[in-house]
């Protein structure tokens, strides 16, 4: 078996590099409470106060957005923002490998470079990096 059938294989079991897992306990109400609502209130009337609390009470600080529109992948060329998907999971695997960076891919359905920016311009209120 080849290592790109192996990587297909793989892939398939895996089903996607990477997952989200909760930082915040919710075994019962009180701390469901906490994690969400009503509780969830409070830290976000302190963003609002200040928006640079946003690194401070949410996963921000740590989290990168990995970009792609798919048109230039490992030199693979202009495959797609979905066949570019395999890539940047595998990118958001080596930074929190390495780094301790949690990292999450968005592959966009655009070639225009204003839309990608504009796109990433509204989306960085949620990531504390872009990687482009």
């Amino acid at each position: 078996m080849t290592i790109g059938e192996k990587a297909v294989q793989a892939h398939v079991e895996w089903q996607g590099k990477i997952e989200v897992i909760s930082r915040a306990p919710v075994t019962n109400k009180d701390e469901l409470s906490i994690a969400y609502t009503p509780g969830v209130a409070q830290p976000c009337l302190e963003i609002q106060k200040d928006v640079d609390k946003s690194y401070e009470l949410t996963r921000r600080h740590n989290l990168v957005a990995v970009v792609t529109d798919g048109s230039a992948v490992l030199g693979l060329g202009n495959i797609g923002p979905e066949a570019g998907m395999p890539v940047m999971e595998g990118k958001c695997v080596l930074f929190k490998s390495f780094g301790n960076v949690d990292a999450f891919p968005l592959c966009i359905r655009s070639h225009e470079v204003d839309t990608i920016v504009n796109t990433i311009k509204l989306l960085a209120g949620s990531f504390g990096g872009i990687n482009l």
